[in-house]
């Protein structure tokens, strides 16, 4: 089901006009549509089929055989780009690498990120080079996971808080975060900015090559239409990150410290279409309890808040934020 996310930004690259949307169609009309008919499934794996599928490498492969996929699509979207194509089919073609930028390139990286292998954390960050957000393995890993539903966390939504302001705050403060934490990470290890230790710092050069290269081998106007997916692909992580903790807060236990993170303190979705096409990321609740847990077995929550519908459905909802605060407040009054 993830793998239907390539396959139709492959066959818009091969369309013209409104062709060249049918990745956006698919994952912002379809699935939430699908998503009305299919019940949320909140059943989980019994002790014996959960130790059978928890090391089963096949949903190891799974993810790791994206990273190829990400490249691969990235230069035929790039090499694609030198045919002379008309605005609305141009921006067809870059809201459809936006797609695999956020949905692969970050999404993807985010469940690699969590791994403890140094192998599949370097494949995270390769995936997490093409959408130019490199900085998230670090913010996510040490800084929200730390810091989710507090005060502290850029990337926990407030209540009453726009999705469109939220883009800016999180955004920028996230990345600002990151380079604090890679510093104090440096001071731990006795090491200096210089030093190649400095992950964040080696990850943004490669970024820079990464630019550098598009720019030489295929033009300003090629770069700029990578940026633009880049930055799509951005905004549609920096949505599902406004909806996954949307006004929910922790406790402080005394002046330094928060009650832990439980499964009531992240929205859960069991709607199983999103599930299927996202890698189970949409089993929030579980993910946060335990970080480390693979997503084959995420499991549900009685205590996770959860949402009316999948992840995309909501994403459009949080669109127009009248409608949100209408939906979700409430749900917040029943929550507390």
């Amino acid at each position: 089901m993830a793998y239907s996310i390539p396959g139709v930004v492959l066959l818009s690259f091969n369309l013209k006009g409104i062709g060249a949307y049918i990745p956006l169609l698919y994952a912002f009309a379809l699935v939430p549509l699908l998503e009305l008919f299919f019940k949320p499934d909140p059943l989980n794996y019994d002790a014996q089929t959960e130790e059978m599928i928890k090391d089963d490498p096949w949903y190891d492969r799974l993810l790791q055989f994206m990273v190829p996929v990400q490249i691969l699509v990235l230069l035929y979207f790039l090499f694609d780009l030198k045919n002379d194509y008309d605005i609305i089919t141009l921006i067809g073609r870059i809201t459809a690498m936006g797609l695999m930028c956020g949905v692969i390139g970050i999404n993807v990286g985010h469940e690699l990120g969590h791994r403890r292998s140094k192998f599949e954390q370097t494949l995270a960050k390769i995936l997490l080079s093409t959408s130019l957000y490199v900085h998230f393995f670090t913010e996510h890993n040490y800084g929200h996971h730390r810091n989710v539903a507090t005060p502290e966390d850029p990337a926990t939504a407030r209540k009453n808080e726009s999705l469109y302001a939220f883009w800016l705050r999180s955004m920028i403060f996230s990345y600002f975060h990151a380079w604090q934490i890679q510093r104090k990470m440096l001071q731990a290890r006795k090491q200096g900015f210089w030093s190649a230790k400095n992950d964040l710092l080696i990850w943004h050069a490669i970024q820079l090559v990464l630019l550098l290269s598009i720019y030489l081998a295929f033009g300003a106007f090629s770069l700029g239409a990578f940026l633009g997916a880049a930055l799509f692909g951005m905004l549609l992580l920096e949505t599902v990150n406004y909806i996954e903790h949307y006004g929910l807060s922790r406790h402080k236990v005394n002046e330094h410290r928060y009650e832990k993170a439980q499964p009531q303190h992240s929205w859960n979705s069991d709607h199983v279409v999103g599930r299927l096409l996202l890698f189970e990321l949409s089993r929030h609740s579980d993910h946060h309890a335990h970080p480390h847990r693979k997503y084959q077995i995420l499991k549900h929550h009685n205590q996770s808040p959860q949402l009316p519908t999948g992840y995309p459905g909501m994403m459009l909802l949080s669109a127009i934020p009248p409608l949100w605060f209408r939906v979700m407040n409430g749900k917040l009054i029943f929550q507390s």
